[in-house]
């Protein structure tokens, strides 16, 4: 017998017999933007979105490469990170972001590894504009990302400076002990307190079916209760909408509490899925929301005005 739209339904990872999955799983620089941009890639194939998707998939690269001998981003100290885990604080708090040399070095990595992605001139402009800037404007650029409060005219050059951010909060992110953190409150990243761009179910063996957040900064996935808004908590109204004809692999999960909808992706159906590269892919379903009254509550700097 179904159950009807919006039902709660029991989280399968409190099944008895299954084995409690990880509360979060932290970002491995190393793979994460190769991977990220294959998968770019390969949305490109059969996209109208193609153009957008490659130069994508070529500034995930960029972020791959720009790894390369940059030294290890420094950490909080040890008594900083424990105390902001003790009372449920991130540890990376994004409010407290300064440029320093090891990010300088990240962001000169990109700039320079962008250069050689095809781009329409206005992308082209905004990527010398961000590499001529001055330490004021690149701060107030950076400022601007880790906010979330990007403006709609300077799109582009926030981009690279985004990119260059994903990295810095991947690095630091990667180097932390996961077993110390914990929920900081809901659709709030555990580690940079920053909110989630999609959530995954996932099919990994020690938590088939279970559902993680994705963090838009630091990359890290954090265990949240199915069938649950990740913008205010609530377990009534939530729905799942998809575009006609959709394989079920995305959706949208509304909320008629707050009237926000954020995408799941269903790794376990297709573990290609990425976090950031399908929520761009899958654009239609964004504008198929506008048309409703749901808005979106995600964040996406690569996908920003929808």
């Amino acid at each position: 017998m179904s159950s009807a739209p919006g039902a709660l339904q029991p989280d399968p990872s409190a099944i008895g017999g299954v084995q409690q999955p990880p509360f979060v799983r932290l970002p491995d620089p190393a793979s994460l933007f190769r991977t990220r941009a294959r998968r770019f890639a390969a949305l490109a194939e059969d996209s109208q979105l193609q153009p957008y998707l490659l130069f994508l998939s070529g500034l995930a690269d960029a972020q791959h490469e720009a790894q390369a001998g940059l030294p290890l981003p420094n950490l909080p100290e040890t008594a900083e990170i424990e105390r902001a885990c003790t009372f449920g604080m991130p540890p990376l708090d994004r409010g407290r972001f300064a440029i320093d040399h090891v990010f300088e070095a990240t962001l000169a990595g990109v700039l320079a590894h962008a250069r050689t992605i095809d781009m329409p001139p206005a992308a082209a402009e905004a990527l010398e504009r961000v590499m001529q800037a001055e330490a004021a404007e690149r701060e107030t650029l950076a400022r601007n990302v880790v906010t979330d409060s990007i403006p709609s005219d300077a799109l582009a050059a926030h981009v690279f400076m985004a990119a260059s951010l994903q990295i810095h909060f991947a690095r630091m992110a990667s180097r932390l002990d996961a077993r110390q953190l914990g929920p900081v409150g809901d659709g709030v990243c555990p580690c940079c307190g920053g909110p989630p761009v999609t959530s995954l179910i996932v099919g990994w063996p020690s938590a088939h079916g279970a559902r993680y957040c994705a963090c838009s900064l630091c990359g890290v996935l954090w265990n949240y209760v199915r069938i649950r808004c990740t913008q205010c908590g609530s377990t009534k109204g939530i729905s799942y909408q998809e575009v006609a004809g959709g394989d079920g692999t995305v959706k949208a999960e509304t909320c008629d509490q707050c009237h926000a909808y954020v995408k799941v992706l269903y790794q376990d159906k297709e573990p290609s899925l990425d976090p950031m590269a399908d929520d761009v892919a899958s654009l239609g379903l964004d504008l198929r929301m506008r048309e409703g009254p749901y808005r979106r509550g995600a964040f996406n700097p690569f996908l920003l005005g929808y």
